[in-house]
């Protein structure tokens, strides 16, 4: 892996939040942890110099696509698509910009090392059209993974454990140092195993929550009263059964799927 790096110039980038995962044993166990991927389609995001990519390969998974934006890799990772035939499919593409699911049949799944510098648009992105997947296996900076998975009440809990508990059975599996990177970050790395429910929101439901989760989160130390007032304010809360002094990090995500099906009636009424 670092012969190939070297021979393409493949040097992590920071400004592409970049950080290599080299290590077969690493690798491999965070493939396991998707369980048996035999007939899954897997997309993996940033795969770099194709460390992960390279465990993919080695599972029971009928394919890999994996979508990089980083053209010096598109050239070390030709190597392996020359080795691992019509199973692993390159695509030179921002991630941001690509309808993932749409790449691959299903049943599909999201394994990937993100890079760290979009991981939090891209996981929303992704929770737009949950039921597109069968699971995303994502590793992300460990803060982020424990804002993913906080519980209502602390201090983690936010927008972004609301949207994905909405969605989502969310589980950290593995917390990996810095030293298991290159270069190593300032931080530990976690992977997140997320499970879609059965049932989803529509995507006007989606966009409610992501509106609401923004205004109530907005402003943390503001009461709902406020933080809420655009969007009804103490008589969306009355109707909600929920009292106007509390805080937004109080409320569970059962209470937030309460409250935007009422913003979604007000805006349709």
């Amino acid at each position: 892996m670092r012969d190939l790096i070297a021979r393409h110039g493949l040097a992590a980038r920071h400004s592409l939040g970049q950080h290599f995962l080299l290590d077969g044993n690493l690798t491999d166990r965070i493939v396991r942890q998707a369980g048996d991927l035999a007939g899954r389609h897997i997309i993996e995001v940033g795969p770099g110099p194709g460390g992960l990519t390279r465990s993919l390969l080695v599972s029971s998974a009928a394919s890999v696509t994996a979508i990089e934006l980083d053209r010096r890799a598109i050239g070390a990772l030709g190597e392996l698509a020359a080795v691992a035939g019509d199973r692993l499919h390159v695509i030179e593409a921002d991630a941001l910009s690509i309808d993932a699911a749409s790449l691959v049949p299903s049943p599909r799944q999201v394994i990937a090392n993100l890079p760290y510098n979009v991981a939090s648009p891209l996981l929303v992105r992704w929770l737009r059209h949950a039921a597109s997947f069968e699971r995303l296996m994502l590793m992300f900076q460990q803060e982020v993974a424990e804002r993913i998975c906080a519980a209502a009440g602390t201090a983690a809990y936010g927008r972004l454990s609301v949207l994905t508990q909405w969605t989502c059975e969310a589980h950290i599996v593995m917390r990996l140092p810095p030293s298991a990177f290159t270069p190593p970050p300032k931080v530990w790395s976690a992977v997140v195993s997320l499970t879609p429910h059965a049932v989803q929101p529509d995507q006007g439901l989606f966009a409610g929550m992501e509106a609401l989760t923004a205004a109530a989160f907005g402003q943390r130390r503001k009461m709902l009263r406020g933080s809420l007032r655009a969007l009804g304010g103490e008589a969306l809360l009355a109707q909600a059964g929920i009292a106007p002094e509390r805080r937004a990090e109080t409320l569970s995500v059962a209470e937030f799927d309460r409250l935007v099906r009422l913003t979604v009636v007000h805006r349709d009424a």
